[in-house]
């Protein structure tokens, strides 16, 4: 049957990568595990309450995505893992600008800075099967999204929550929006805070955290297809730490953004966006701010920064009745500054000089076709190309210490097929992705001394499965091939002394080749009027071809199976959560998000809820965690510090025991 510009727009938009809409019968009250409803996308509600607790920031709230993983390092800011890949190598954009934490040593990944419930979707696109979010997504891309629909009518809209659970958590969010049909102003307003947790044995964990944000967004809404917006956020932050002998004292964002968008131009031109963004990381990390005893040693303090500046711009073309083409270029300017202190009383970090370490630009091109074929074939495909220089600088005296100059390819190429007289899709799509060494890996772990750089790392992932929705059953299967050529693998030396930013010979990276590959299964099944049948499956093996041994940093296979009961207004649920034990192992290296400490355990967990719909405005969730306070550790943790004041250490740290919560949402419109 012939296709029309209208019809091939409307089976497009909802995502960019030509998936069909998902669903709604089967979603969740409580969220437990969300579901692929798309071809290697996963698009969830921030705003609904989560099981385990609530989260507090990006990584926690990304734990619930079969395949994802957190580095435990205390209560808050933890390293999110998809895959077994972390760091640079997994993208995540805030409203469209893709930004970097400050800390040497990871103390704040960018999720540090993500306060979920302010957003309006989380999606998650697996692989590198995409060109449009940025440079580097060899693992996938993560997108924190706001969405303010224009006003039909003047008008306000607002919703909050406010939660309360073990160990002194609170956590409340308001987010309001007043408009008319010309413009907006929209309002979010956030803090959580936690005492220390305790684990399953009852010791007590370094881990208090508190955590705030202010954030204003305006816009100019003259008809439907015209938005302006003006964006501006602040937020603050200090956390301990369980697994190091610095805290940070201070985790504070500036951002501001400018973005413009015009639909429905022409016939041929169905969407032009630019956008600009700019971000201020100023992060301190001490050894005495959060601690209840004087240090044996000297007063130590460690104050980074990072300014960020983004432009995107890019064009919607049908070009074709049956294709919808995608173009754009993008440009990322890193500048990041150090300075610190050690003596025998604390100063002020303002009494220090900075001193630049590390500068780099990143400007690409892209473009992205969706392509239908058929009534039931569709292919979409993309094209990158990046050029990438750095330098880097002595952080002691400022003096220049060699650069990096690389031009960068990626792309994909995927076919997607609407099986006959099924509700479901199959797709099987090629991609490679490349990115050059970050600034963790060029400063941190290459010594103050050395100039050299290290080859891009290159993934080259074959991506395949099944995705099924129907009304009392939907699921996905997604299996991966990837040969990584030039992967990036730190070895940290445990006798020597000091930081890998002190000592050079603390750390080395080096290139290696390596294989990955596993799947990632998730179902939901009405089995039999109010119950429903969870369930998800990740299982990946990883080798490190150079040295024939174990890919450090592999996760272990995970199980998650949960039940659900709804009667009326209410529902009640459950989940359990199984792990096995992980003995693929090579201890010492890893990356510069973590390194591996020695084979783990398998456990597993059992987590229940209650949640009531009090009428269309307010949701009353409740829950328990860890029901039978369980002492674990996941695999993929960071090995637990001595800590002045608390219990010995244990090998990693560990997670929380017994936890009890209870939400209340609301919302207004």
């Amino acid at each position: 049957m012939p296709f029309t510009r209208t019809a091939v727009a409307a089976a497009l938009a909802a995502l960019p990568l030509a998936a069909h809409a998902a669903d709604p019968t089967l979603d969740e009250v409580v969220v437990t595990a969300p579901q692929m409803r798309a071809p290697l996308v996963i698009d969830t509600d921030p705003k609904a309450p989560q099981q385990p607790v609530p989260a507090s920031d990006g990584a926690s709230f990304l734990k619930n995505i079969p395949g994802f993983g957190v580095i435990r390092k205390g209560g808050t800011d933890g390293d999110p893992v998809l895959r077994g890949l972390a760091g640079s190598r997994l993208n995540v954009l805030l409203d469209g600008a893709e930004f970097h934490g400050g800390c040497g040593m990871r103390m704040d990944p960018p999720t540090a800075y993500v306060f979920p419930e302010t957003f309006d979707r989380v999606r998650v696109i697996k692989g590198p099967q995409t060109v449009l979010y940025g440079n580097g997504n060899l693992a996938g891309v993560v997108l924190f999204e706001r969405d303010t629909p224009r006003f039909g009518k003047p008008g306000v809209r607002a919703n909050g929550s406010l939660m309360a659970g073990s160990w002194g958590r609170l956590d409340g969010v308001a987010d309001a929006t007043v408009g008319t049909p010309a413009g907006f102003l929209r309002a979010t307003a956030t803090h959580s805070e936690s005492d220390d947790y305790r684990d399953g044995d009852g010791r007590t964990i370094h881990s208090f955290f508190e955590r705030r944000s202010l954030g204003l967004q305006g816009g100019w809404t003259p008809d439907d297809g015209t938005r302006v917006e003006l964006s501006a956020i602040h937020s603050e932050a200090q956390a301990a730490y369980a697994d190091r002998m610095m805290d940070g004292s201070v985790f504070d964002r500036d951002g501001v953004g400018l973005k413009l968008q015009k639909k429905r131009v022409s016939p041929l031109f169905r969407k032009l966006e630019a956008q600009v963004n700019w971000n201020y990381i100023d992060h301190v990390m001490d050894n005495y701010t959060l601690r209840t005893k004087p240090p044996t040693a000297a007063y130590s303090w460690n104050n980074p920064d990072r300014e960020t500046v983004g432009l995107r711009a890019i064009a919607e073309l049908a070009v074709t009745d049956a294709s919808v083409l995608t173009l754009g270029v993008d440009q990322q300017d890193n500048t990041h500054t150090v300075r610190s202190y050690s003596g025998p009383a604390p100063v002020s970090v303002d009494s220090r000089p900075r001193n630049k370490d590390f500068e780099s630009t990143t400007t690409g091109a892209f473009g992205e076709v969706a392509w239908t074929l058929s009534q039931a074939d569709r292919l979409v495909a993309g094209l990158r190309i990046d050029r990438y220089s750095a330098d880097r600088f002595n952080p002691a005296s400022g003096a220049a210490m060699g650069g990096a100059d690389a031009t960068l390819s990626s792309g994909f190429v995927r076919y997607e097929h609407d099986l006959a007289g099924r509700p479901a899709t199959a797709y099987v799509g090629i991609g490679r992705g490349e990115r050059p060494m970050d600034h963790w890996e060029a400063t941190t772990y290459n010594g103050l001394t050395a100039a050299r750089s290290l080859d891009p790392e290159r993934n080259t992932q074959l991506d395949a499965g099944l995705v099924w929705t129907e009304r009392n059953l939907t699921g996905s299967l997604s299996a991966f091939y990837s040969r990584v050529d030039d992967y990036v693998l730190t070895y940290v030396n445990p006798a020597a002394m000091g930081s890998c930013g002190s000592n050079p010979a603390k750390c080395t990276t080096f290139n290696v080749d390596a294989t990955r590959l596993g799947f990632e299964a998730d179902l939901a099944w009405r089995i039999a009027g109010p119950w429903t049948l969870r369930g998800s499956y990740a299982h990946v093996r990883a080798d490190n071809d150079t040295m024939g041994v174990p890919l450090a940093q592999t996760p272990p296979d995970e199980l998650k199976l949960g039940l659900s009961y709804e009667t009326g207004a209410w529902t009640f649920g459950g989940l359990a959560r199984l792990v096995r034990r992980q003995d693929r192992v090579q201890v010492n290296y890893g990356s510069i998000v973590g390194q591996d400490i020695g084979p783990s355990a398998g456990f597993a967990t059992l987590a229940l809820n209650a949640s009531y719909r009090i009428g269309k405005r307010a949701l009353l969730s409740a829950g328990i965690d860890n029901v039978f306070d369980r002492t674990y550790a996941e695999h993929i943790s960071r090995a637990a510090a001595a800590v002045a004041g608390y219990d010995a250490p244990t090998t990693r740290v560990n997670e929380p025991g017994r936890f009890v919560w209870a939400k209340l949402s609301m919302s207004f419109d």
